[in-house]
């Protein structure tokens, strides 16, 4: 499959990552933030995260993609680049309101590579 349209132009909001990704008290993102932190990713540098998505969605194909009343939505897997060098499988989802539209993160999180399933 080819990569997200835009990919180069992907948008991550700050709070998107310090409020969410990274934010250990987040009810939705705590686990995520737990996984993040745990491989170098730190909310005082949310914009090394934000690079990495970035990354990621550059370097990674398309997985999956579903038509919602907000968009479409493109699922991306694959390696992301991380500050500790272990670099695990993830999984992030980028929205697009129409084909001109930059993409914007809806979420990361780790997949098990070999079924894809969640593993958050």
């Amino acid at each position: 499959m080819p990569k997200v349209p835009n990919y180069q132009n992907a948008v991550i909001p700050e709070a998107k990552i310090t409020g969410y990704l990274l934010n250990l008290e987040s009810v939705k993102g705590k686990d995520k933030a737990r996984f993040f932190m745990a491989f170098g990713f730190i909310i005082g540098q949310w914009d090394v995260m934000a690079l990495a998505l970035k990354q990621h969605v550059a370097t990674h194909n398309i997985t999956g993609e579903q038509e919602t009343p907000y968009g479409k939505h493109y699922s991306v897997e694959g390696d992301i680049q991380t500050p500790d060098g272990r670099n695990p499988y993830i999984r992030s989802v980028w929205r697009l309101a129409s084909p001109q539209d930059m993409p914007s993160l809806i979420t990361a999180y780790p997949v098990d590579e070999r079924n894809n399933d969640e593993t958050i």
